[in-house]
């Protein structure tokens, strides 16, 4: 069995006030005096990444993802427990990768590449390649107090994946890059990873995570809530973000071992759900572009002043691939009164390619389930699409094209 490449092991950090300043650096010496007040921002935080294994990290503000990605780099130091890795290590953590901004991007890239322990020679055999993936043009002998944000990211990634590190660690940086970058950047990430690269990657934006992790950790005030897959723990993430003071967030495990998170105060639930075709009949298969209903049975169970009922299809991965719900369409209930029972029809073309889905559903008032979230349930009904007719493609849509060909000089 091969060695984690990165192993975590009771990783705390906490931070001291002291009555005087005095105190404070007394204790830089090791005479210890009883801290006025202490903080700990990270505590008992244990596991290990795989040669190979991608890994998610998410959580909310606050909740400690920076302050792990920098003890894991080395740029601050733990309180309690160790980091051991075994390996090259490339890391986006801020924007700009402490870029000096009177330096050039290309003069910036030789220091950052420097600090990272390249030699000179290393980086000038591919200093062309950087300029080249970076794209930012006469820039690159640009101060980098000229540049947006955006260029920063595209030099800052040029220079972290030169050379193909052992563990890759990126932080929210790629957010900011266009989209035309982001998905260059992911398609280097991608490449990495299949020739053995290690990823950490810090996101909020869980359709990243999905794309790119097969195991995902959630981090809740310092402290490991969840690990494990990257579905079940967006997904319980999701719930926690919307959670009020009286509501409840509970997983349950179906017969096929998925795993679906509820939560949500319990005013409205959802007592029916089942997908339908044009004849009435509850199916499980649909053919693709098939015409069908979604119907959804809702029980009130305390007068509430607004209704909305939302649905999301998800893909196999977890990625949503449409969803909207009632407030949107102003189909939502006004005053819905305790004991009310109210069903939803939503009829569309399954337009989907072959595979499996997932539908989540939520109630909730507003246009958002962060607003009053009754119930949110993930996974509520898994569907199959098959293609019985149409011609063959492939991808997520079924987007049948009208084709036009012309001869001609």
């Amino acid at each position: 069995m091969k060695q984690p490449i990165l192993e975590i092991k009771n990783i705390g950090k906490s931070y001291k006030t002291y009555s005087s300043e005095l105190w404070r650096i007394l204790s830089w010496f090791g005479i210890k005096h009883k801290a006025h007040h202490e903080v700990w921002t990270l505590q008992n935080i244990n596991f290990s990444i795989a040669p190979g294994e991608a890994v998610g990290i998410i959580g909310q503000n606050g909740a400690g993802k920076s302050t792990l990605l920098k003890i894991i780099t080395g740029t601050l130091k733990p309180t309690t427990g160790s980091v051991t890795t075994r390996g090259k290590i490339a890391a986006i953590l801020e924007l700009g990768m402490g870029f000096h901004p009177d330096l050039s991007g290309r003069q910036n890239a030789y220091h950052s590449a420097g600090l990272m322990g390249y030699t000179h020679e290393q980086i000038h055999s591919v200093i062309d390649e950087i300029e080249n993936f970076a794209e930012v043009g006469e820039y690159f002998d640009q101060p980098v107090r000229l540049y947006s944000s955006g260029m920063q990211v595209r030099v800052a990634f040029a220079v972290a994946t030169a050379y193909r590190p052992e563990i890759l660690i990126i932080d929210e940086a790629l957010s900011v890059g266009d989209a035309y970058f982001q998905h260059k950047s992911f398609a280097r990430i991608k490449e990495f990873a299949d020739a053995g690269t290690s990823l950490l990657f810090v996101s909020h934006d869980k359709g990243s995570i999905l794309a790119l992790c097969g195991r995902a950790i959630l981090l809740e005030k310092g402290c490991v809530l969840k690990d494990g897959e990257p579905e079940e723990v967006t997904d319980y993430y999701n719930a926690l973000i919307a959670e009020k003071e009286n509501s409840t967030i509970r997983q349950e495990t179906k017969q096929d071992g998925k795993v679906i998170t509820i939560s949500g105060t319990g005013e409205a639930t959802t007592e029916e759900i089942g997908l339908y075709n044009t004849k009435g009949e509850k199916i499980e298969l649909v053919g693709v572009g098939d015409s069908v209903e979604l119907r959804v049975k809702v029980r009130v169970t305390k007068d509430i002043e607004e209704l909305v009922l939302g649905y999301m299809i998800k893909d196999h991965l977890g990625q949503v691939v449409y969803g909207t719900n009632t407030y949107h369409y102003k189909q939502h209930i006004i005053a819905a009164k305790q004991n009310d029972i109210i069903h939803f029809t939503f009829s569309f073309d399954a337009n989907l390619g072959v595979g499996s889905y997932a539908i989540t559903v939520a109630l909730h008032s507003q246009d958002t389930h962060l607003e009053s979230n009754y119930e949110w349930k993930d996974q509520a009904l898994i569907f199959n699409v098959t293609n019985f007719s149409k011609n063959t493609f492939t991808g997520l849509c079924w987007m049948a094209p009208q084709i036009k060909v012309e001869y001609g000089r």
